[in-house]
């Protein structure tokens, strides 16, 4: 072999082995080093540009000091946002469950953030049931039920003794719990903070229109109502997840009954979004990987429309052309609510949120994946015991998620 061909082979092997050595994705910043991360205290999960838009400008903090592009975001919404410090971070993930569920699945397994003693504040805008709050109220979930995950009927081809289309999956009437269970149905969270976000939240003065005051007093014609003719306030009560914008009476008593029915009984449906549930997945399964503390999550929703007419209103009425008055109210209670929590998490850092509020009462999925025994649904899957990856798998014989023995 000629000198000249023998020195280029050389040449060849340094740089392979340099670059073997340095390999080039170090300097793409999807791929930063641990120490490089931002870790949070608090994210603030916002669906829609509204619901991000009232924590932008205010006095207390700025999250435009830092914007991170996350790969994996919402194309309309590829930045997360943080303060100068990094304390405080903020992202808008889309409206629907597939939404919610891709940018938060991207977030929590993104490199670019530390998120293993984060606290996620849940911040949204819902639809509310008179039966237990009224509009501009700020509600915070202990449980979040995936109402529509069910079969469906039209209405009108529904046998007489069913008061509802709608049937747990598995089932054959809509008061029989699910006999094929998917593990998405129902979340539960930490009991103790959402107490503390309770408090926090109380402390608040919130804001009101002219037009939602003079709206709420239609509900004052029926007692079911009484709660939703009264002042927005503070309350603590459930989150349905559906992706169907639905309003009426009949629905709206049918989710309440599924809410009910899904949890054991414990559940008190009022608010109805859109993503929650995938929300909560996503973060459950960054859990399981040690991305994430499923303990350190906050639900807490504002109402800015009412889920059913008030008696002798048309439900298209309530939905498409009544003046509510509530969407902006809601939106202002986001920020006038959620920064006394912010500021509780931020303030409480040292002496009580860095180590976590323990959670007394059970928290996650219906499968029982963190461990624990579900007070809701037929039980742990997992005999009580934290999910172990590497064995876990599809087990033999079962089809269309878990399906339970019928009675």
């Amino acid at each position: 072999m000629p000198s000249f061909h023998l020195s280029a082979w050389l040449l060849l092997a340094s740089l392979l082995s340099h670059v073997l050595a340095n390999p080039v994705t170090s300097l793409d910043p999807r791929h930063k080093k641990h120490h490089d991360c931002t870790k949070p205290k608090v994210f603030i999960i916002s669906m829609f540009p509204p619901e991000a838009d009232v924590w932008y400008g205010i006095p207390e903090f700025d999250l435009l000091a830092r914007n991170i592009t996350v790969p994996g975001l919402s194309p309309l919404y590829p930045d997360a946002h943080c303060t100068s410090n990094g304390e405080v971070c903020q992202l808008v993930t889309g409206e629907s469950e597939i939404n919610a569920a891709t940018t938060i699945t991207s977030l929590v397994f993104s490199p670019l953030f530390d998120l293993t003693t984060t606290y996620f504040l849940i911040g949204g805008i819902a639809g509310i049931s008179p039966e237990v709050a009224t509009l501009g109220s700020v509600t915070f979930a202990r449980y979040a039920v995936q109402v529509a995950l069910q079969y469906e009927f039209d209405a009108r081809e529904i046998p007489d003794n069913f008061t509802t289309g709608y049937v747990p999956q598995g089932s054959t009437s809509p008061t029989e719990y699910p006999q094929s269970i998917y593990g998405t149905e129902v979340f539960e969270v930490n009991e103790p903070l959402r107490q503390l976000a309770l408090s926090y939240a109380r402390t608040a003065t919130l804001n009101d229109s002219a037009a939602a005051i003079a709206y709420r007093a239609n509900y004052a014609k029926s007692p079911l109502y009484t709660a939703g003719s009264q002042a927005p306030g503070v309350v603590a009560c459930d989150v349905a997840t559906s992706d169907v914008y639905y309003s009426g009476a009949l629905l709206s008593e049918a989710f309440a009954n599924t809410t009910k029915l899904f949890t054991n009984g414990s559940g008190l449906y009022c608010t109805t979004a859109q993503e929650d549930n995938a929300t909560l997945e996503a973060m459950l399964r960054a859990d399981l990987n040690n991305r994430t503390d499923f303990s350190r999550i906050i639900i807490m929703r504002t109402a800015s429309d009412f889920d059913r007419p008030f008696p002798g209103e048309p439900a298209t009425v309530n939905l498409f052309y009544a003046d509510q008055g509530g969407f902006v109210p809601a939106l202002q209670n986001i920020y006038l609510a959620g920064i006394k929590v912010v500021e509780g998490i931020l303030g409480g850092w040292d002496t009580t949120y860095a180590k976590g509020v323990n959670a007394t009462n059970y928290i996650g999925d219906i499968f029982g994946s963190l461990g624990g025994k579900p007070d809701f649904g037929p039980g742990s899957e997992f005999n009580n015991n934290p999910v172990v990856l590497k064995k876990r798998g599809m087990r033999r014989g079962r089809r269309m998620g878990v399906a339970l023995a019928r009675k």
